[in-house]
């Protein structure tokens, strides 16, 4: 019962962080109307995912993520229940973010950026939105598997799963708002009661998470090669 807590704190607390300082971020830019508005958004959720899957890697295993528990579920990598806890936290912790945002930053602007949700560009369609975001989710799980699951790669915390984050943000960010986690999505379409787009960013991020968890895992954790040292 107390790993269950510590989990559900943990997976509550890191994309609550997420979706407060995400969504913060992108409802300040009007404010102060800058001029790279994608580039602060990506810096946003990247640093602050690479700094809460730092701390919270150790207990919940820092996903923060429905589609990254997803890949952990369909790789047998964490129990079916710890993995519904994990998704209650996640998206609970997202729609707690989006009320705290509702309640204190100025009405005018987060009306106005949907709390800091995001949206699916004019000239992109469903199945773009929904492919650009399983590209991208799958980028994500695939350095998630590498930098914290593989025993054999580099230990870098937090730090290449927040980086890839950004590194997404800044390519899809202003066709679909770079979502990669269905969670961070559906927190502020709640509060909001606006659900445009949210098919893409559910089948998206799950589909592109299931993919790369399946590939790292069949592929490169089931090799028994061992690695040769760089020369």
């Amino acid at each position: 019962m107390r790993d269950t807590w510590r989990h559900f704190v943990a997976e509550f607390v890191g994309t609550f962080a997420l979706v407060f300082v995400g969504g913060g971020t992108i409802i300040t830019s009007p404010l102060v109307q800058s001029q790279a508005t994608v580039l602060s958004v990506a810096l946003a959720h990247g640093l602050i995912l690479a700094l809460l899957v730092s701390a919270t890697m150790s207990i919940s295993g820092g996903h923060l993520n429905p589609a990254v528990t997803t890949g952990f579920l369909v790789t047998r990598r964490i129990d079916p229940m710890m993995a519904v806890i994990h998704w209650i936290a996640q998206f609970l912790g997202a729609i707690i973010a989006a009320y705290m945002l509702k309640a204190l930053y100025p009405a005018n602007v987060a009306n106005l950026t949907l709390l800091g949700g995001q949206r699916i560009s004019a000239d992109t369609s469903l199945l773009q939105a929904i492919g650009l975001e399983a590209i991208a989710t799958f980028f994500l799980v695939f350095v998630v598997f590498g930098t914290a699951v593989d025993p054999r790669g580099p230990k870098l915390g937090g730090m290449a799963i927040g980086l890839t984050i950004a590194a997404d943000i800044l390519a899809i960010g202003p066709l679909t708002g770079g979502s990669m986690n269905p969670a961070r999505s559906f927190g502020p379409a709640v509060v909001t009661h606006v659900f445009e787009g949210q098919t893409a960013y559910w089948v998206g991020p799950i589909l592109g998470g299931i993919v790369a968890a399946l590939l790292y895992d069949r592929l490169f954790l089931r090799d028994p090669t061992p690695i040769a040292p760089a020369a």
